[in-house]
Parts: C-alpha cells; sequence; structure tokens
C-alpha cells in the first residue's frame, strides 16, 4: 500500500481555471484529436463552427504534420505514428488513447505571463508504477506542438504527459480587431479577455494609425525574453503534473479531515525530461536548474542549447577543428549572419551586389561573390554538410532572425524593430491589408507561432519599412554591436545592441549536470541549429565542467537534417533519413537505464542510408536498413569521445 505523504495543494504559480477535458479514445483522444492514424495523413478537416474541441483538432493535425514526414513512403505508419507500438511494429490501430487533459496558467498574477501548461493522463497510466515525461513544446508552436513526438512516445507508454508551450505559443494580438486568443484557442476582444489572454500587447494609438493592419506574436513582441526562463517553466510543469496526478479524481486521498493527500510523489515517481529543438534546450537547462531533483534523466533531439563561450572547448571532425569565436555562438549570432549571406550564396545577383556595394563582399562576379559568401558561412562553423540543404531555409532564416532579436531585446511591437513587423498582404501590392476573421481564427490551429504563417497566400508575413537587404543588416548590426565597416555602434543602435546582448546572456547554458543522465541525438546535416554551435559544443563544455562525472551521450546522425517533414519533398526524399526513429530509441534506451540499468552505449556517430533514386526516377519507400539502430557497441571508428573540453567527432 502506498504511504501517505502530503496534502496536494495547487501550486501558487498555477492561476485562473484549470480545464478539464475526458476523451474515451473512440470519438475523440490525447494523441491525434480524434482523427486517427489515418485522419493524420488525409486532408485538414473542414468545420464550420470553430469551437474549443475542433481548434483542438486542427491544432493536433498541423502541429502533427509539422513535425514529421508524414508521407508512407518516408516512414509514417511503418517506422513511426499512432499505429506503431512500443515494440516498434506498425499494426492496423488507428493509434487513438483514451485519457484525461488539463490546462491552465503559469503566471505570477499580473496576467501578462500566461505560460500555458497541459497534463495528459492516458488511462493506461498505472499509480502503482507512476511515470511522467514533462516537455516544451518546439519552435515557438503552441500547447499541442509536441503531441505527436514526445506526446507519442510517453502516451503509449502509459505515462503522463506534461507539456508547456514555455511562454512562446500562439499568442497572436490583432491590432487592427483587437482581439487576442484565449487558452483554449478561441478568440475574443483584447479587453473583454483581461487576464484569460494567451498575449495581448502593449500598443499606442499612434503606432496604429502609422502602421496599419500589424500583428503582434507572443514570442517576439511579449517583452519578456521568454527564452530566458524556458527551464523554469518546464520544473512548474512538473510541479504541476504532480498536482494534477493527485486530484481526487485522479489518484490523491481525501482523509476525514477533508484533506487531499497526495500518492504520486517525487519518491515513487520516474521523471524524464524531453524534447526536441527549443524543447530541448528548455529541458537541458530545467536539469542544469533542478535543485528539488525533479528530473531522472533527460533526452533531447536537436537542441537549441546556447552554451557558455569557453576558451578551452575544442570541436574536432576529422582533420577539421573549431575553436572559439566559431563554435558556441548564440543563435542569433549565426542566424543574422546567415541572413545576410546565403541569399548570396544561392546566386541571388541583386543581394551579392547589394552585399559588395556595403564593403560586406571583394569579389566582382556573381559566382564569386557566391562563393565567398559561402566561405564566410562555413568559416563560422557552419558544416559543409549543412550547405545543400541550408539554400532552402531562408524564409524560416528571416523568421527567426526578426523574432529573436525582438525577444532578447524585450521589445514590443511599437518599437517596430529595425522596420520589421507582421501583417497580412495584398496578394499583387504586398501592402499590409486587414488579417480575414476567419484566418485569424484558424491562427492557434495553423500557426507555428511565428510569421510567415500559415503558409498561405491570407497568412500573415514579415513587413519591412527598411527594404529586405538594410533590415537584415541593421539586425546584423544590433547582434555584433558594430556596422558594417567595423565601426561600434552609437545613439539607439548603441542601447538596442546592448538589450538584445543582455538578453542573449540570459539564455547561456552551463554545462554543468552534475552526472544527471542525458542523451541528445542530433542530424549532421541540421540547417537551423548548427551541430557546432548547439549540441557538439555542449557535450564539449560538459566533459569540462562534470569531468569523470558525466553521464551524457551523444548521437551524430549522418544525412538527417532539421526539420524532418521536408522529407516528403522531392530532393529531400532521395538524401536525408528522418531523425524522428533516433530520437524514439534514445528515449527507449535511457528507459531501460532507468527500469533495468542496462548500460547506455557510447557516444557515437550513426551511419545511415539514404533511400537514392532508381533507374526510373522514382525514390524507394524507406526501409529499417536506411535508418540503422544506435549501436549497443559502436565500433572504435564511429565512437565520438569528450574529454577536458575536447570532443573528437569521426568523418
Amino acid at each position: 500500500m502506498m504511504k501517505m505523504t502530503a496534502e496536494n495543494l495547487k501550486p501558487d504559480f498555477i492561476k485562473g481555471e484549470i480545464f478539464r477535458r475526458e476523451y474515451d479514445g473512440i470519438g475523440n483522444d490525447l494523441l491525434t484529436g480524434g482523427l486517427g492514424k489515418s485522419g493524420l495523413e488525409g486532408p485538414a478537416p473542414v468545420f464550420e463552427n470553430l469551437t474549443a474541441e475542433r481548434l483542438r483538432t486542427l491544432a493536433i493535425y498541423h502541429n502533427y504534420r509539422a513535425m514529421i514526414d508524414i508521407s508512407r513512403s518516408g516512414g509514417y505508419g511503418i517506422l513511426y505514428g499512432p499505429n506503431v507500438g512500443i515494440d516498434g511494429l506498425p499494426s492496423d490501430n488507428e493509434g487513438k488513447i483514451a485519457g484525461k487533459e488539463y490546462l491552465a496558467y503559469t503566471d505570477d498574477g499580473a496576467g501578462t505571463l500566461n505560460v500555458t501548461m497541459m497534463v495528459q493522463i492516458p488511462d493506461s497510466f498505472d499509480p502503482n508504477q507512476p511515470r511522467i515525461i514533462a516537455t516544451a513544446t518546439s519552435g515557438s508552436r503552441g500547447i499541442y506542438g509536441t503531441v505527436g513526438t514526445v506526446g507519442d512516445w510517453g502516451l503509449k507508454r502509459g505515462f503522463a504527459v506534461v507539456i508547456t508551450d514555455k511562454g512562446t505559443g500562439t499568442g497572436i494580438h490583432d491590432l487592427d480587431a483587437d482581439t487576442v486568443n484565449l487558452i483554449t484557442g478561441e478568440r475574443e476582444h483584447a479587453q473583454k479577455a483581461g487576464d484569460r489572454s494567451q498575449f495581448t500587447s502593449t500598443t499606442d494609438q499612434q503606432f496604429i494609425r502609422d502602421n496599419p493592419h500589424r500583428i503582434a506574436f507572443k514570442h517576439a513582441h511579449s517583452g519578456q525574453n521568454p527564452q530566458a526562463y524556458w527551464g523554469t517553466h518546464v520544473l512548474q510543469a512538473i510541479r504541476f503534473a504532480f498536482y494534477v496526478l493527485n486530484l481526487e479524481e485522479n489518484f490523491g486521498k481525501r482523509q476525514s479531515d477533508g484533506k487531499i493527500i497526495s500518492t504520486i510523489t517525487r519518491k515513487n515517481t520516474l521523471v524524464i525530461a524531453s524534447g526536441i529543438s527549443n524543447g530541448g534546450d528548455a529541458c537541458i537547462r530545467a536539469a542544469e536548474q533542478d535543485t528539488e531533483k525533479l528530473i531522472d534523466a533527460v533526452v533531447v533531439g536537436e537542441p537549441n542549447i546556447c552554451p557558455e563561450a569557453n576558451p578551452a572547448v575544442v570541436i574536432q571532425q576529422g582533420n577539421k577543428e573549431w575553436r572559439l569565436p566559431n563554435h558556441s555562438r548564440p543563435l542569433l549570432d549565426y542566424i543574422t549572419l546567415l541572413n545576410i549571406y546565403q541569399p548570396c550564396a544561392n546566386n541571388d545577383a541583386n543581394h551579392c551586389s547589394f552585399l559588395a556595394e556595403k564593403g560586406l563582399l571583394k569579389k566582382a562576379a556573381v559566382e564569386d561573390m557566391a562563393a565567398e559568401s559561402q566561405t564566410i558561412i562555413n568559416t563560422c562553423g557552419i558544416l559543409e554538410e549543412q550547405n545543400p540543404i541550408q539554400a532552402f531555409h531562408f524564409p524560416i532564416i528571416e523568421s527567426i532572425a526578426v523574432t529573436y532579436a525582438n525577444a532578447f531585446g524585450r521589445f514590443s511591437v511599437c518599437d517596430n524593430l529595425c522596420g520589421f513587423s507582421f501583417a497580412a498582404t495584398h496578394p499583387e501590392t504586398k501592402a499590409p491589408v486587414p488579417l480575414s476573421q476567419e484566418r485569424a481564427a484558424l491562427m492557434f490551429a495553423e500557426s507555428g507561432g511565428l510569421p510567415p504563417t500559415p503558409p498561405r497566400p491570407d497568412g500573415v508575413k514579415i513587413i519591412t519599412n527598411k527594404g529586405d537587404y538594410d533590415g537584415a543588416c541593421c539586425l546584423r548590426r544590433l547582434v555584433i554591436g558594430k556596422d558594417e565597416i567595423e565601426n561600434p555602434l552609437i545613439g539607439e543602435e548603441r542601447t538596442q545592441h546592448e538589450r538584445i546582448k543582455q538578453g542573449i546572456s540570459e539564455i547561456r547554458a552551463s554545462g554543468k549536470l552534475k552526472g544527471l543522465p542525458l542523451i541528445i541525438v542530433h542530424g549532421r546535416n541540421d540547417a537551423i541549429l548548427p551541430p557546432n554551435h548547439t549540441s557538439r559544443a555542449y557535450v564539449a563544455l560538459n566533459s569540462l565542467k562534470d569531468g569523470a562525472d558525466s553521464h551524457l551521450r551523444y548521437y551524430e546522425v549522418k544525412n538527417a537534417h532539421h526539420l524532418d517533414m521536408l522529407n516528403k519533398f522531392s530532393g529531400f526524399d532521395s538524401k536525408y533519413v528522418p531523425l524522428l526513429p533516433y530520437f524514439f530509441q534514445s528515449l527507449d534506451l535511457m528507459y531501460d537505464h532507468l527500469i533495468n540499468g542496462t548500460c547506455l552505449p557510447s557516444s557515437q556517430v550513426v551511419r545511415t542510408i539514404p533511400r537514392g533514386i532508381r533507374e526510373d526516377k522514382t525514390v524507394p519507400n524507406i526501409t529499417r536498413d536506411n535508418v540503422p539502430s544506435i549501436s549497443r557497441n559502436p565500433a572504435e571508428k564511429d565512437k565520438i569521445v569528450a574529454a577536458g573540453g575536447k570532443i573528437s567527432i569521426p568523418e
């Protein structure tokens, strides 16, 4: 019989109503929004009346498909998907999972943070062997942004899944209509919503008159630098999960004095923190900050981690070596550099000429300027393996640059930083126009939390008052603190630079895990979060900080990149494999380690086999031969070694 412990009290950071839903696993469910495996791979559902439940279904649909390659040929329904069991084998089951779901805000009481938390308790949860997996959404996504990845793995195994949107999410304020999102996705007038709003921007009427039809996004315009608190939000989510599990309607026990006593406690519960991309960074930093020992282990994929810049860290791949400043750069540094030089590296003649006029390139011919731009990109620590795929990512790069510059500097929409803002546009003139209320209503489901979103003609785009080139140079100046001819910034730009610099200093990871088990899996071809500036640098830093106590494993996957969903497109399908199976396998390995004491495999390079192209120009379906497992006993030629601040990675 379980030992009774403390009274189950609601955490003081949980504000407002806790929304409860229950799903039978037939008409609706926790994992697929009632769509099942087949519905997720079909066309998006069309609803006339967008209720909270229908918005939830659409949000799960769009977020699931944004994270994975939904094509059968790429592995959906075979290697991964709702119908794939915990044994890794596909079935005819649609994969619907019954259970309860709880939504709430964590806030400081002012109603300005309103970070969304969600706990999902599958009916298969076993109170005698309680398990929690805690995660934060990837990118800037809303609360359902990780259901199809971490949620998929956890729910199938009977884990309670707790998710936080980490203060980014889909808080979208339409300044024209003055409408905002509620926690369940519906739109409401900002004044009526009050502190129930996911995000209400600070505005002034002069800005609205001068810049009509603008849209404010929470990640960019909250003025709070949410990334500084991602670790805190994950730890709060875990505490919220314990509270929900110990409600009387779940597993709490009412005593004769009316108190509800906790039966699911930290002492008897296994807790894994796991996430992808931004969610991975949030989980690692939660582990670094975990003074209460809430977390037993961490598993992350392609994390947006920003390690401390330590001169003792050295990265070696074959005969190539990187030292500061060509590793451990923060995302905004390398993204703004790519934002300037990638278009020219893509042979954009106009952009090349602009850079030459600014004195940023020395060559004359376009092909020479393109090569020079590529050299500048690779010299800063971007891998050559990233080059072929990097060329396709410019719209994402620009969006990240604008969003994170605003976020790190805690700028509001009214600051109009570097002339950038967000709005729907006219299809021909490209001038800002009002966002249709139909499209605004769908943004909770369709948006990834940063523009351009969704990828439709009537969606929200990036607007610039300065012109794309000048705007990109402005962002770069604010990051590095110098102009194009290396002069220190002065005046307003200097002040803006200092604000961004301060914001970046708040997100650095220490590398200190105090021996906590951590698996990082990363694709070598990642064109959004370069391994040298993220995972590789963090592994090396941890080897310096934790030394012999380090319990970190790093698996680097060849022919894998950041966005599996791109693999369904021609050109990607033949050259790249999904990273998701390796993320799931890493979770399996860690779970086996925690439950059975099985040793984690050594850090290693995983050598995958791209699908290639047949003689008839078709691409064969993926098989397990294309994605060999992480080896329990890797060959010496595949081992990654990290010690004393140096990481050595085989070619």
